[in-house]
């Protein structure tokens, strides 16, 4: 467990943009056992995940050991119930709107040792593994340090988006997959409580550097504006930074592949840089285009 940080978390796009609401000490567990998945691989309910207190005290970089038996006891009393409301969640049954399901199926404290075991739930493994297309990945050490739950899921938002570097997310539905919807009515108070916050920490804490502006449709405001880039690649000077032509992405391809995938596996980005199931790479830079000109007419 001590090597965790240097995994990697894969997770089905279907999941960053699900609705749930979880602890730091459940986050931290989940994302370390979520680590330890192959996510090319068959995983079944029957696998079993292990986390140490020791191994949570140097994923969050806690100085006393204490504070991370502590954790690793509160994220057992709850984490069996927590659930997670997925979206759409099978692209061959449409008519199927969402699915709850838990996170896990079975949890076991094994106070002498400081251990946790655990089991992911049915529900939630087509999502976790046999990963071949829209999903989102990320070092572990990237969130690791974070001290805010929201920080983490807004990550896991933007990273999604990693190909193209914006992404404008609409307030409302932020609120209802964070699972604040009750608490915060002003908008002013769900920067300061929640995203603020979340973008601080992104910036000190994790790879990547990120700055938001909001939009407003009529007088209200009703979405958030995100711009980010990986840091040390974005101080790259730009003639050094990867181009690909036309021709290069059409002689690289290989049988069967997408344009989205091409570009992902040359520029070594995840195919999460697409912006809903189903809306291909072109589409999302399109987006993009549409949503600089959008800032361009409120300057």
């Amino acid at each position: 467990m001590e090597q965790s940080i240097h995994l990697t978390v894969v997770k089905s796009n279907k999941v960053v943009e699900a609705g749930y609401m979880l602890t730091l000490a459940e986050q931290r567990v989940l994302l370390a056992c979520i680590a330890q998945i192959d996510s090319k691989a068959v995983l079944t309910e029957h696998y079993r995940f292990e986390i140490t207190a020791s191994g949570v005290a140097d994923l969050a970089g806690l100085e006393n050991l204490s504070n991370a038996y502590r954790d690793l006891k509160k994220a057992a009393e709850k984490l069996y119930e927590r659930s997670v409301i997925i979206d759409d969640p099978d692209p061959d049954n449409p008519q199927i709107c969402q699915r709850k399901t838990r996170w896990i199926s079975s949890i076991d404290y094994v106070p002498g040792e400081g251990k946790l075991v655990l089991s992911f739930a049915v529900g939630i493994i087509p999502y976790l593994s046999q990963l071949s297309r829209e999903f989102t990945q990320y070092k572990l050490k990237h969130v690791s340090r974070f001290e805010s739950v929201y920080s983490i899921r807004l990550y896991e938002l933007l990273v999604q988006w990693s190909s193209v570097g914006e992404r404008e997310i609409e307030i409302e539905w932020l609120k209802r997959q964070f699972q604040v919807v009750d608490k915060y009515d002003r908008v002013v108070d769900l920067k300061k409580r929640v995203i603020d916050p979340a973008v601080k920490e992104i910036n000190e804490l994790s790879n990547l550097w990120v700055k938001y502006g909001q939009r407003k449709s009529g007088r209200q405001v009703t979405h958030f504006q995100f711009q980010f880039g990986v840091k040390d690649r974005d101080k790259q000077p730009a003639a050094e930074r990867k181009q690909i032509s036309e021709d290069e992405i059409n002689r690289q391809a290989r049988p069967g592949e997408t344009r989205a995938a091409v570009i992902a596996r040359l520029t070594g980005t995840s195919l999460s840089g697409m912006a809903k199931p189903g809306e291909s790479f072109d589409q999302a830079l399109e987006r993009k285009r549409k949503l600089a000109e959008v800032k361009k007419n409120l300057s």
